[in-house]
């Protein structure tokens, strides 16, 4: 069996979700009928029109205004690549929901909201300050 996953994301608007993408330092290039593929690492994520998305899952798409579905996460490879990640989201005009911030002595990440509300996380983790068991 395959061990390919890719992720269906609905989005209000895939010109302006591709632009998004490419401003913060992701591979995404418009494949035709409205639609997108953002690529991260060895993850494809396609981009469709939220009523195409609708159409092929027989759902509606969570508002994401009041709710989320999912958070995507993404390893980052030192602080300093989560924090200029951020200012990069945040001039694209993304939303920052937490702050670069450090969490039990190892891991330094960050939040934010693509331009649907879709969440994401950038997280750095230092394994030499890990405790050990975990």
């Amino acid at each position: 069996m395959s061990q390919d996953i890719w992720i269906n994301l609905p989005v209000k608007d895939v010109e302006e979700s591709t632009r998004f993408f490419n401003e913060i330092g992701f591979h995404t290039v418009n494949v035709g009928h409205k639609r997108a593929k953002l690529t991260i690492g060895q993850t494809t994520i396609l981009l469709f029109p939220n009523a195409a998305f609708e159409k092929f899952t027989g759902s509606n798409v969570t508002d994401t205004s009041h709710s989320a579905e999912v958070i995507f996460s993404i390893g980052a490879e030192s602080r300093e690549e989560v924090d200029a990640f951020i200012q990069k989201v945040e001039s694209a005009g993304g939303s920052v929901f937490g702050k670069p911030s450090e969490t039990d002595g190892w891991m330094y990440g960050a939040g934010f909201a693509d331009l649907d509300g879709h969440r994401w996380n950038l997280l750095y983790m230092d394994e030499s300050r890990m405790p050990k068991g975990q």
